[in-house]
């Protein structure tokens, strides 16, 4: 063989092995490629995180939960407008393609030439498949393996899902900015619109984030955000979605958007939702899953209240704190350039819209002129709020301040250091209503209604009484009001309570001791009851975990707000202890009901009724105290509002009952108060647990707050009398009709006949009817006796200091 054809052969035989290796090599990266791949047919039933949303009781959306706040909606729930928005800016011929547009490809391949030499941002050729496959089964990673992949996806989700699936997931999948994930969640956060609402420049605005969210930001890119819009509508126009003159009056709206994304429009229910999330990442139930699985979340919040309670609570720390003086600016300025945005950095509390940081330009006595920050206004304190400033320190010029528009000049406004909570309850089914656990949410989400631990004074007093007339007592039994002292007190000493005036009225009846908080008839009660079943029958009732030490009867326990005010519930409720819950029922994503409060069986309420009686459900909770107990403490406590401690709260009417409570020292403020309908604490205290300040009591700091609460609560739910107990016995003493059990009614005095121990010169009923007719012309609350001189004092200081 010649030289010549050896060469030839040898290199054929060179060549044919590279073919066989070339082929050898990318069979193998094929293996691996394909081995590595996802299986397309997982997405036949993916579903992407979704936000569980946050219901109140009547529907009104009040809080999400979520990493990424999205709202999966269905292909037919998705406008014709959004879709072609989406289709003109991201794949026209989505509907025609197989998974790839090869034209497409082209022409963005040939477009990038022309980018490239003009330094413009180069375009993509993916199609909208092609970034399902990438957003749901692939990474972001930028490399020739990622998009082979992302290409062969394609091919196979376009032979395993519909073109209507896969643009589902895609406009449910993709990231919109302003933390919205999917169309439905950014027409909110951007609009507060439903996507049914959107209009076409709207839904062109959306179309035009998925490039970039970032850089057409509205707020920081207005420019650009509404040029990459209206390129959107022209797109939408050039494919026959828009004629031109729609497109020239979409293109003529200014484009507008929210300032930033919103959880939900209604504000005043942030203690309330963050509670709902403890409770409900503490079920195993849906724990897990809470902030990912999309549910339904129905709460038993009523927003009328709920706002309600905010407002009384917030101004009701706002009266307490304005009583104590104003302190100062919370900074100063030299009016330099620039002071406006240092001072905007201060933000008055978002519960208080309408406050505005301001400086104080110049003082004249009590003529204060004042330039706002924001809004770059010139204006004068009113007189009034000038004057209570410098009446405890005096007003400076550069002082920042916070200011509210009224009557054409500012008011003064301090925030206040006092915290505080409101829970409403109701009493039948321990549905939490309302619930506020602090002055604002935004400067402390500590939320004092379910954490904050503190002793309840007086309002205690209630369940002594209540364990009294579970034994022998009844409302008219006499107990002794007079100095009384107890081995056992601190450093040895004898412990020796003392009523709040200091002053002693001999025998007074159970009703007397109650609705003028008489602290020492309370401990000689305890003391013949026996502090073991007073806190046995606490802790029945819901407030666990006391010490059987006298001092306990004055209210020395410790109870959170929410605890003591579902324990008065068995008060108005009859008797039964009812469990306080916040979620009424969770659904999933496909509507099945997984969690429910009320399980209670109801084997009749599948049948019809027409011309039937209803069905009956067994009333809720666990019988802790008899019927007319319940009923006496009630009629005792709505005396409390008529005749006794909270008789500020008078202007209420009938059928209000309530109880004052105050600390050692006045360190904390409380008054719960209910109807048949509702129950509502109302604790007022410092988080260091210091004093309120002298004459800070229940009914001075906390009754206020309840008494504007109610004022709408009635509204909704109109006092009506408390249930008479059908087997009571009822008798008229002193001028007020008593229960009784039966037999027990023997014991009532007769109000002819002088007790004892008779007090000064005058008839003991003498001295009830007196102090009656005082408290009922008193215009405000608090213990003013007007019986004759105590026989004597207290021979020691007050060492338990409740009242």
């Amino acid at each position: 063989m010649k030289i010549a054809e050896r060469w030839f052969v040898w290199a054929g035989m060179v060549l044919l092995g590279a073919i066989a290796l070339a082929g050898l090599v990318v069979a193998v990266y094929a293996a691996w490629l394909f081995h590595d791949l996802p299986d397309a047919s997982e997405l036949a039933d993916y579903r992407p995180p979704t936000a569980t949303r946050v219901y109140a009781g009547d529907g009104t959306l009040i809080g999400e939960f979520s990493d990424e706040r999205r709202i999966y909606v269905s292909y037919d729930q998705i406008p014709t407008t959004v879709i072609h928005a989406f289709l003109a800016a991201e794949d026209r011929n989505f509907f025609q393609h197989g998974g790839i547009d090869v034209g497409g490809l082209g022409r963005a391949s040939l477009k990038n030439v022309f980018n490239f030499a003009a330094g413009r941002r180069l375009e993509g050729g993916s199609t909208i498949t092609q970034q399902v496959a990438k957003n749901v089964l692939l990474t972001n990673e930028s490399s020739l393996n990622r998009k082979l992949k992302e290409a062969i996806l394609a091919n196979r989700l376009e032979a395993t899902l519909s073109k209507r699936q896969i643009l589902e997931l895609y406009l449910n999948e993709i990231f919109l900015g302003y933390r919205s994930f999917g169309i439905a969640s950014a027409a909110y956060n951007y609009f507060g619109k439903s996507l049914n609402q959107l209009t076409p420049d709207e839904a062109a605005f959306l179309a035009s984030l998925p490039k970039g969210p970032n850089n057409y930001h509205p707020k920081r890119h207005p420019g650009a955000a509404k040029g990459r819009r209206d390129w959107v509508l022209g797109e939408m126009e050039q494919s026959g979605w828009l004629t031109p003159a729609q497109l020239a009056e979409a293109r003529a709206r200014p484009l507008v958007t929210r300032d930033a994304p919103q959880r939900a429009d209604y504000k005043d229910a942030d203690f309330f939702v963050e509670e709902a999330r403890r409770q409900a990442a503490a079920n195993p139930q849906f724990g897990e899953q809470l902030r990912a699985g999309g549910f339904y979340m129905r709460t038993t919040l009523d927003p009328t209240l709920q706002t309600a309670a905010r407002e009384a609570l917030m101004q009701g720390l706002e009266n307490y704190d304005r009583r104590h003086g104003w302190r100062g600016g919370w900074g100063t300025t030299d009016f330099a350039d620039g002071w406006q945005a240092q001072a905007l950095k201060e933000q008055a509390p978002p519960e208080r819209r309408t406050w505005e940081a301001a400086a104080i330009e110049s003082v004249s006595g009590n003529t204060v002129r004042i330039r706002t920050a924001k809004s770059d206004r010139s204006g004068t304190l009113l007189a009034a709020d000038a004057a209570w400033a410098n009446a405890n320190r005096q007003l400076r010029r550069g002082e920042l301040i916070f200011v509210e528009p009224k009557g054409g000049q500012y008011a003064l406004k301090q925030v206040p250091r006092v915290n505080g909570a409101l829970v409403a309850v109701e009493p039948q089914s321990g549905r939490v209503l309302a619930m506020v656990g602090g002055y604002s949410y935004a400067l402390s989400s500590f939320n004092r209604a379910t954490q904050a631990r503190r002793q309840p004074g007086s309002a205690f007093k209630p369940f002594v009484y209540a364990t009294a007339l579970e034994g022998d007592f009844t409302p008219a039994s006499i107990v002794l009001d007079a100095p009384i002292s107890f081995a056992g007190g601190p450093n040895g000493q004898r412990w020796t309570p003392e009523n709040y005036s200091r002053q002693y009225y001999g025998p007074q009846t159970l009703r007397r001791g109650l609705e003028l908080s008489r602290n020492v008839m309370t401990v000689r009660l305890a003391s013949s009851v026996g502090m073991p079943k007073i806190v046995d029958l606490s802790a029945k009732m819901g407030i666990p975990g006391l010490s059987p030490n006298l001092s306990v009867s004055l209210g020395a326990g410790e109870v959170t707000p929410l605890e003591i005010t579902t324990a008065y519930a068995a008060f108005a409720n009859g008797g039964r202890r009812v469990t306080p819950y916040l979620i009424d029922y969770v659904q999933d994503r496909n509507g099945e009901t997984i969690f429910r409060a009320d399980n209670r069986n109801c084997r009749e309420c599948g049948r019809g009724f027409s011309g039937q009686e209803s069905p009956r459900l067994q009333p809720r909770g666990t019988q802790v105290i008899d019927p007319i107990t319940a009923y006496q403490i009630s009629s005792m406590l709505e005396g409390v509002v008529q005749r006794g401690t909270a008789a500020s709260a008078r202007g209420l009417g009938p059928w209000v009952a309530g109880k004052t409570g105050t600390t050692n020292e006045y360190r904390s403020a409380w008054f719960v108060g209910f109807t048949t309908d509702i129950v509502v604490g109302v604790f007022i205290g410092f988080d260091d647990n210091r004093s309120l300040g002298s004459g800070e009591a229940g009914a001075s700091a906390a009754v206020p707050v309840f008494t504007q609460f109610m004022q709408s609560a009635l509204k909704e739910r109109p006092a009506r009398p408390f249930v008479r107990p059908k087997n009571a016995v009822f008798r008229m003493v002193n001028g007020i009709e008593e229960a009784f059990r039966p037999g027990t009614e023997r014991q009532a005095p007769s109000p002819v006949q002088a007790p004892a121990a008779p007090v000064g010169p005058q008839n003991y009923y003498d001295v009830i009817r007196r102090e009656q007719e005082a408290a009922s012309s008193a215009p405000a609350a608090g213990p003013a006796p007007t019986a004759p001189p105590p026989p004597k004092k207290a021979p020691a200081e007050d060492l338990s200091g409740l009242y």
